[in-house]
């Protein structure tokens, strides 16, 4: 059984990781299963992919489609025309996609019309927001998936909703924290931690980049300012985002008096670097969604900056909380964190680190009907 492997952005990376793992375990207990990862090129910025695969031991990948930048219908285009041409060479038995990146919709598309079966890792969740590119991506690659692997009920409920027939559907946890639990112990100061001599539970972790959020500068700068205003002056380390970085330029060049002086800006951070600083904040504000997966598993208080979210196990069983995105919901928040209130949430059930090892099961038995 051959199985293509996508990755094309930051989150594939880690939620591949431990499936290539799981399938050299699997080789080793002599089952006919092999794979072919497949690099999109989404992401091409050194600290968003080939660090990647570096800290978390990926191998290099058997083909690089090089799409690059450019909109998303020039990546999802690129993506599609490079990915036939590897299947016209040599045709898989199944696609596996992962998460809900452009590569992820593009793949699964051509893959069913070259008559190539698609695995969805992370199938079925939902934030019901049509207005977020991932959305549309969900929902178009779970609606030609053949065989889906979920991480929660939820999402379970939402694909036999969707018209998924229960046979199809596989509960087996959350790849994303099989990686963070196994390079918990290799975590590593960046740079700034010493720098700043920053201390434990002393300090924010700050990641925005959704348009909701940066795009209008008004909006953005009152965001700003609030969460300033009420972190009682401790470090606030934020890892921006190419996009991000340009706006929040033109934000404080507008207000000179705008005091950052405990705002730090820095360079997206890899893997190990980035969770190190996590495990150890006082609290994560973000506006993204598998930071709120990790806060849960580490006990990080994290407050997300979103009007809805497609993790809601995060809220209802972790320690994140959906602030939304009016700038009002920063002060209660911040005073409820500082009060030492802050809720203490627990482990969703099946993210213990070893949810590829049953995904490779299911696709071992798949591969011999």
């Amino acid at each position: 059984m051959l199985i293509d492997l996508i990755a094309g952005a930051r989150p594939n990376f880690m939620k591949i990781a431990p499936i290539i793992d799981a399938i050299h375990d699997a080789q080793k207990n002599g089952n006919d299963i092999q794979y072919r990862l497949i690099h999109t090129g989404q992401h091409y910025d050194k600290n968003m992919s080939d660090n990647f695969f570096q800290q978390l031991g990926i191998p290099e990948p058997h083909h690089n489609l090089g799409a690059g930048g450019g909109s998303q219908a020039e990546q999802t285009a690129s993506i599609m025309i490079g990915y036939e041409k590897h299947l016209i060479d040599k045709r898989s038995d199944l696609c596996l996609v992962v998460g809900d990146v452009t590569s992820t919709m593009a793949c699964a598309i051509t893959a069913q019309k070259m008559h190539v079966k698609v695995a969805h890792v992370e199938a079925g969740i939902r934030s019901g927001d049509w207005t977020m590119p991932e959305e549309i991506n969900r929902m178009v690659t779970d609606s030609i998936t053949n065989y889906f692997f979920t991480t929660s009920y939820v999402a379970n409920k939402n694909l036999i909703n969707f018209g998924i027939e229960e046979d199809y559907i596989f509960f087996v946890g959350n790849t994303m924290i099989d990686t963070l639990l196994k390079n918990r112990p290799r975590f590593q100061a960046p740079a700034i931690w010493h720098e700043l001599q920053l201390q434990e539970k002393n300090y924010f972790v700050m990641t925005l980049h959704r348009p909701a959020n940066v795009d209008e500068e008004s909006r953005f700068k009152l965001l700003l300012e609030e969460i300033l205003t009420n972190t009682q002056n401790l470090p606030i380390i934020f890892p921006v985002h190419p996009r991000t970085a340009k706006i929040i330029n033109k934000v404080l060049d507008i207000d000179a008096a705008f005091d950052t002086s405990h705002l730090h800006m820095v360079d997206p951070l890899g893997y190990l670097e980035f969770n190190y600083l996590v495990e150890r904040a006082k609290a994560v504000i973000t506006d993204s969604g598998g930071i709120t997966e990790e806060t849960t598993v580490l006990g990080i208080p994290c407050m997300t900056l979103r009007d809805n979210t497609e993790r809601p196990e995060t809220i209802t069983m972790g320690t994140n909380q959906l602030l939304g995105t009016n700038p009002d919901a920063i002060k209660p928040a911040m005073e409820l964190l500082f009060s030492g209130n802050w809720k203490k949430g627990k482990v969703p059930e099946l993210w213990d680190g070893k949810t590829a090892e049953r995904i490779v099961n299911v696709l071992c038995k798949l591969g011999g009907q």
